[in-house]
C-alpha cells in the first residue's frame, strides 16, 4: 500500500525502492520487545505502552549496520509520529516527519485496523477506511490521506 501512494504522488523508481524498504522494515524494532507485551491480548498498561514505543529507536540501531538502509533511518524512526504532535517517539509533527514515514504510517494503520490481532478482530475495509479520513489533519497527512484513498481505490479495480 505505501508503494502504491508513492506512484499517486509519483515517485521515482529511487524513491519507490527506499519507501518498499522502510515499509518492509518499519517495526524490525519490535524483535527487541518481549513477546509478552507484543501478544497481550488485554490493554497495554503505561510502563508496557513505554516499552512498544522504544521500538523504533531499537529498530534505527539495528539497522543502521546495514548500508542500503542508511538513508533510510529517519522513516524508521518517526513512522508513529502523528500529524498533529503527540506520536512517538519524539513528538514531532507536520511536514518535520519525514514524508516517507507519514505515508508509511497510513499504510500500516490501515493494515493494522483490518487485521486480526490476538486482542481484536480486524475491522471491515469500509470502517478502517473511515477511521482513516476521520484522523486527517490529526494522526495522518491530509493530503496522504487523499493519495491513500486513491492509491486504494486502484487496487480494488485490480482486484477485479
Amino acid at each position: 500500500m505505501s508503494l502504491e501512494i508513492g506512484k499517486v504522488l509519483g515517485f521515482s523508481e529511487d524513491r519507490l525502492k527506499a519507501l518498499e524498504y522502510s515499509a518492509l522494515f518499519h517495526d524490525m524494532g519490535k524483535i527487541g520487545i518481549p513477546d509478552h507485551i507484543l501478544n497481550k491480548k488485554d490493554k497495554l498498561t503505561d510502563k508496557e505502552y513505554e516499552i512498544i514505543k522504544k521500538h523504533p529507536d531499537i529498530g534505527v540501531s539495528i539497522l543502521q549496520t546495514i548500508d542500503f538502509m542508511a538513508g533510510n533511518l529517519g522513516i524508521i524512526r518517526h513512522q508513529h509520529e502523528r500529524y498533529s504532535g503527540g506520536g512517538y517517539p519524539m513528538g514531532i509533527s507536520g511536514k518535520d516527519i519525514p514524508l516517507e514515514a507519514r505515508i508509511i504510517a497510513i499504510a500500516d494503520t490501515y493494515d493494522a485496523m483490518t487485521s486480526d490481532r490476538p486482542y481484536r478482530k480486524g475491522l471491515p475495509e469500509e470502517a478502517a477506511l473511515n477511521e482513516i479520513i476521520k484522523n486527517k489533519e490529526i494522526q495522518f497527512d491530509g493530503k496522504l490521506v487523499d493519495a491513500f484513498i486513491v492509491a486504494k481505490s486502484k487496487l480494488s479495480l485490480h482486484k477485479d
